[in-house]
């Protein structure tokens, strides 16, 4: 699918007048934070907790911009308004400047990407890749290595990447988030060590409302198989199985499949907003 706008600094432009700052030095440096939106039938999921997530990424590179919260808000509703009520994945990127009052805000439409559906019913395959991401909680360009691993990943014939650090955990993938789960209680990597996904946000919400736990915890390959079961979830995967990691296979329990189907189930009914 083309698409014929794209919106810079809150304005929305023909898609033709888009250019890419070659000259500037934080853009070829990837000096720069971005989040990815669903948009379903020009709804979008989770806007106000997007928009939050990258104006905190920005502040902890030091990334300094004019851009206030409700400013990125309307900047994206704005967009949806006039491309109409589409189906698309919305990547905003803030780039930086030698000043704030020169960044720059790109929000810049892509066709949507959906995983096989039977992913969902047998789970995906995984491979690990050792490397642990500079400024974790940051979504920032920074994604050298991550681009290395998800495409090797890609090339073996599996989904992603799980990244493990220097003590040997796993952290989270490099474009989703990592989970393991025994009985009704979910296992999370620790707040410090990776991204705060958004979809993560909202599975933790669902699943605290029915009575599932949360327990952050170092979580190492071999610790994997004393679970009942391991997921990711990400913007456009929602929830997936792990089904393998480096070939060793892992059971899909009933208490996934649940909260999958409550997750499917809230996403329905929650009209883009998380609360």
């Amino acid at each position: 699918m083309d698409f014929k706008y794209f919106s810079y600094n809150g304005q929305v432009l023909p898609i033709d007048q888009a250019v890419i700052p070659l000259t500037s030095k934080e853009y070829t440096y990837g000096f720069g934070v971005y989040e990815t939106i669903r948009i379903k039938n020009g709804i979008p999921y989770f806007l106000k907790e997007h928009a939050k997530r990258l104006i905190e990424s920005a502040r902890i590179i030091e990334l300094e911009h004019p851009f206030s919260l409700s400013f990125v808000e309307n900047s994206v509703l704005d967009l949806i308004k006039k491309i109409g009520p589409m189906t698309i994945n919305l990547k905003v990127l803030l780039l930086g400047a030698p000043i704030k009052e020169k960044a720059s805000l790109y929000l810049v439409c892509l066709n949507p990407l959906f995983p096989d559906r039977k992913l969902y019913k047998h789970g995906a395959d995984f491979i690990t890749f050792n490397y642990e991401r500079v400024l974790p909680n940051s979504k920032s360009l920074n994604m050298l290595f991550s681009y290395i691993a998800y495409t090797k990943a890609r090339r073996l014939g599996s989904y992603d990447a799980l990244l493990i650090n220097r003590h040997g955990f796993i952290t989270e993938g490099t474009m989703t988030n990592f989970y393991c789960i025994k009985d009704k209680t979910i296992y999370t990597p620790f707040e410090k060590d990776i991204l705060l996904g958004v979809t993560m946000d909202a599975v933790f919400m669902v699943a605290r409302k029915n009575s599932y736990k949360i327990i952050e915890k170092n979580i190492s390959l071999k610790d994997v198989s004393s679970y009942d079961g391991a997921f990711i979830t990400s913007t456009s995967s929602k929830i997936i199985p792990v089904r393998s990691i480096d070939g060793k296979i892992y059971n899909y329990p009933e208490k996934l499949k649940k909260l999958m189907s409550l997750f499917d189930e809230f996403l329905k009914n929650c009209g883009g907003k998380m609360r």
